[in-house]
């Protein structure tokens, strides 16, 4: 398998009510999902038992759920919750942009694109 690289403007995009998702990299043992979102958008509290999921913040301020405590983190700051750990996310205010890591992608690239809004 060669290497995959990803430019600016590259992946595979889809637009929802309140974010964007950009599934930026999709191999087996990893997926990387760039996600546009606004304050409407949250993602409750939860776990995964399979994989490792991660957050790079890229632009604006999130506001993440770390076990039981709740932390601000803006540009710069990553997050790794390994298998078990309880974490959700949601922006502040405005907008934010994070790369979601997924190790391995344990399915999430093809739930992104099997999606049909209820």
């Amino acid at each position: 398998m060669d290497p995959v690289v990803s430019f600016p403007g590259d992946g595979e995009r889809f637009e929802r009510d309140n974010r964007t998702l950009t599934i930026r990299i999709d191999l087996p043992g990893l997926s990387v999902v760039e996600i546009e979102f606004d304050d409407t958008f949250s993602v409750d509290p939860h776990t995964h038992d399979d994989h490792v999921d991660s957050f790079y913040v890229l632009e604006g301020e999130v506001e993440f759920t770390v076990g039981d405590e709740t932390l601000r983190a803006g540009p710069g700051t990553l997050l790794a919750a390994p298998a078990g750990a309880r974490h959700g996310f949601r922006c502040t205010g405005g907008t934010a942009r994070v790369l979601n890591f997924h190790a391995p992608d344990a399915g999430f690239a093809d739930s992104i694109r099997s999606f049909t809004p209820g």
